[in-house]
């Protein structure tokens, strides 16, 4: 094997530790946002926690895309194109829901019980993810891979969203009369999460589609 198929190999096993931890956290802080804007009647909460957990799926068709480039790779990216839009068509659905939820909430005059929660998690995602993004960045350069690219402006796109949670939840903890702007949170992380998914859907439909959770 000669040095520059040995680089390769070695990135493509960083590239899958990556995705492995990227699944790892993301599971756990999906279910524990989940859990935490329920019992909190924080629907933010909830649908960066909904976000979450498709970002699971992501990560997993990353691995998929890794672990099968190899062999097969008609097959793996036909595979690839499928899972993509069905991650995408679920973003829109998140984003619907979401935005819905926080719309009725809204109208009907309801805020959450509390948003420490929200502040604590979206400030464990903000340093877990910066570091997702930057090293996702490095490899995918390093491997010339848009597939892997693809997936670092995932993690972007997740800091975002958790810039937009801690904002919400924060002023809502230092003037808590202020009992819409969960609800105004939860309607930026749906047009986030809507274009996100948009942007898979038509991704996956375009003849130059490559992989990835983000076209």
């Amino acid at each position: 094997m000669s040095n520059s198929e040995t680089v390769k190999n070695e990135l493509r096993k960083k590239a899958l530790l990556l995705s492995a931890f990227t699944i790892a956290y993301n599971l756990v802080e999906g279910v524990v946002s989940i859990y935490l804007g329920i019992s909190e009647d924080a629907v933010s909460l909830a649908g960066f926690g909904g976000d979450s957990l498709i970002e699971v799926g992501s990560a997993l068709l990353v691995v998929w895309r890794f672990r099968g480039e190899n062999d097969e790779s008609i097959r793996n990216l036909a595979k690839e194109r499928s899972a993509t839009l069905g991650i995408g068509i679920l973003f829109g659905f998140l984003g619907v829901v979401t935005a819905a939820t926080a719309v009725f909430r809204f109208v009907s005059g309801q805020g959450p019980q509390s948003t420490l929660a929200g502040v604590v998690i979206s400030i464990l995602s903000l340093s877990f993810m910066f570091y997702l993004w930057k090293a996702k960045e490095a490899v995918a350069r390093q491997l010339d891979s848009a597939t892997m690219m693809s997936d670092a402006r995932c993690s972007l796109a997740c800091i975002k969203l958790s810039v937009i949670l801690l904002l919400g939840s924060g002023l809502f903890m230092l003037a808590p009369s202020l009992w819409w702007i969960d609800s105004a949170a939860a309607i930026a992380l749906a047009i986030f999460i809507g274009k996100e998914g948009w942007e898979m859907i038509v991704a996956s439909r375009a003849k130059q589609f490559t992989g990835g959770c983000c076209g």
